[in-house]
């Protein structure tokens, strides 16, 4: 039971990251409504194998300003619950602050405690120069690296995407790639197409159908996962493009996460009642 709950534990670290980068998307630059809005909520319920509840997730959408700048404040919550709670506990917080009208991030905050291992990073972006500067509050240490340019931290990454690429004429197989930045490296991401289908979720309270696109990113094989393209995510086919489901195969049992709870979205979202 130690060993699989370690298991669960590690891949649920990265949990939010999977979430916030949910979708994949063919390339159009052309400028259109945003597909979210302040006041939008998600709440995750994550589970080990199918039976056994492992954690919740959430993520927040407000508007502040920062330095004087206009800009959307995502937060994301992530905290293991029931049996898995009392061997190994997960209290994870991350914050960004991106532009409201080109996406890019200023600010990414990440304070995390996971089993008394902790963190508390705090990173501002300088898109001019293609700098982070990294500020580990733990240890009192400050560091600059060079990013990308338009890099994205990993909260952004999914707010920017839902805004600014399109799935109308996307095809199987496809494939997406963003750069992003995570704690002090640079990494690529890439996503692939697998096509539309219809899923059922229990949904606010309501078992409903739900027309989605399909994909599958690239992971790196090993400890955790079984393989390179271990992972399966569903986004919803319509405007709002919110996740609504992940299964991730794992080397021993599978873990999903599936959104149960939503409110505050911009479009009206379609759903099919059974």
């Amino acid at each position: 039971m130690v060993k699989v709950s370690f298991i669960i534990i590690t891949k649920m670290k990265n949990v939010l990251l999977i979430i916030c980068i949910l979708c994949c998307v063919q390339i159009s630059f052309a400028q259109k409504e945003s597909a979210f809005q302040q006041g939008e909520w998600f709440k995750f319920e994550m589970s080990y194998s199918g039976f056994l509840k492992a954690g919740n997730a959430t993520l927040s959408v407000d508007e502040t300003n920062l330095e004087g700048k206009p800009v959307y404040h995502v937060t994301g919550k992530g905290w293991t619950t029931g049996p898995i709670k009392w061997i190994f506990k997960v209290k994870d917080k991350y914050e960004s602050y991106f532009d409201k009208e080109t996406g890019v991030p200023y600010k990414f905050v990440r304070k995390i405690d996971e089993g008394g291992h902790t963190k508390n990073i705090e990173i501002a972006f300088d898109h001019n120069k293609k700098e982070a500067f990294v500020e580990n509050k733990k240890y009192n240490t400050e560091i600059t690296v060079a990013t990308k340019p338009n890099v994205h931290d990993m909260v952004s990454a999914f707010y920017y995407l839902r805004n600014n690429y399109e799935t109308d004429d996307i095809r199987v197989g496809d494939v997406v790639e963003l750069d992003i930045f995570f704690d002090e490296e640079n990494f690529g991401f890439k996503l692939k197409y697998l096509g539309k289908e219809t899923i059922d979720v229990d949904i606010n309270g309501s078992d409903v159908k739900i027309k989605t696109l399909k994909f599958r990113p690239y992971v790196m094989a090993g400890r955790v996962f079984k393989e390179e393209e271990s992972l399966t995510l569903w986004v919803s086919a319509d405007e709002n493009k919110i996740p609504l489901k992940i299964q991730a195969d794992l080397a021993v049992g599978s873990l999903r996460a599936d959104l149960v709870e939503y409110k505050g979205l911009k479009h009206y979202f379609p759903i099919q009642f059974d």
